[in-house]
């Protein structure tokens, strides 16, 4: 963490909803005046389109699951130096992956490559990164530890690795702000479906093999980001979601709520934001819910002032 550079992450799988929050988040900045650098997690793939299908498809030959979501395929190193260095300088390594044919446009390469890496330029006011893994852990010895019953215990991982010298990767020790998207899973899945299907083509059972073929990844990390995350906004549906692979349409936001989880409540005024977000009202201590067509507002709400303190802190020390 750095009071003089302060770094905001949005972690949630794909398909989860981290572009509204990432939205959201850019209407606080333009609205402030503040200056954010914005990194894409996908920009920290290890391989690009055409590579990562001959992987998959190697990996699938051997019988050895492979998916975006693990360390086979992701620099998490990578992905922790430019945090660790923007925490301490205010610049680091990035690139761009160019994951739609516009993108590829704009940066004058090929459609599912990376640009090559340059320097962030100085002058930013933070940095904000939106992607799949803005709080991972992976130790080195994670794949034998983190089962999905160790899951829940993300912090004695930590303590582990020290006891055992073993550095490993920890991103989420260098965030200041880290928010959670996490739809509820069979949402999450046929949101999935859905955008798959529309967006790139694919058939719904090839995206359904998807889905199970980084299952175990999933359960190893993505779900325990979740355990670090400042904030988690979780998208209910309203409505039958049993059987995702067969769902007809997504659920509207007005078919929803979501579900809002503060890791440390006594930061927050609650009855303000139940005055500032009508209809919401307390689940738990710790808990707001708010209508599903309210998100996008309930984050700028909610955020906002922490955005704001952030910036204050990075004033007071010059």
């Amino acid at each position: 963490m750095s009071v003089r550079h302060p770094i905001v992450a949005v972690t949630g799988s794909s398909g989860a909803g981290t572009t509204t929050v990432k939205h959201a988040f850019a209407e606080i900045f333009r609205r402030e005046g503040i200056n954010a650098f914005f990194v894409d997690g996908d920009s920290f793939r290890r391989y690009d389109r055409a590579a990562m299908k001959r992987v998959v498809a190697a990996a699938q030959a051997a019988g050895r699951p492979i998916s975006h979501f693990g360390p086979e395929a992701n620099l998490f190193e990578r992905l922790e130096g430019l945090f660790q260095e923007y925490s301490r300088t205010g610049s680091g390594l990035y690139r761009h992956y160019l994951g739609s044919r516009e993108a590829a446009v704009r940066h004058g390469g090929e459609e599912g490559s990376f640009t090559s890496w340059q320097e962030i330029p100085p002058g930013s006011d933070l940095l904000f990164y939106e992607g799949l893994h803005g709080a991972c852990i992976e130790s080195t010895w994670s794949r034998r530890e983190m089962s999905p019953s160790h899951n829940p215990l993300i912090m004695k991982l930590r303590q582990q690795q020290q006891e055992r010298g073993d550095r490993g990767v920890d991103v989420a020790r260098w965030v200041d702000l880290l928010i959670g998207v996490v739809p509820s899973i069979n949402l999450e899945w046929i949101q999935k479906i859905h955008r798959d299907c529309a967006v790139k083509g694919s058939s719904a059972e090839a995206v359904t093999a998807t889905i199970l073929r980084r299952l175990p990844d999933y359960l190893r990390y993505i779900t325990p980001q979740f355990s670090l995350t400042d904030i988690n906004f979780q998208r209910v549906p309203l409505v039958d979601t049993s059987n995702p692979f067969i769902a007809r349409d997504i659920p509207t936001p007005d078919e929803s709520m979501v579900v809002i989880r503060f890791r440390e409540p006594k930061r927050h005024d609650f009855p303000d934001l139940k005055r500032r977000l009508p209809n919401s009202f307390m689940s738990r201590p710790n808990t707001l819910v708010v209508p599903g067509g309210h998100m996008g507002h309930a984050i700028e709400v909610i955020c906002a002032p922490l955005v704001q303190e952030l910036l204050e802190r990075q004033r007071s020390h010059g």
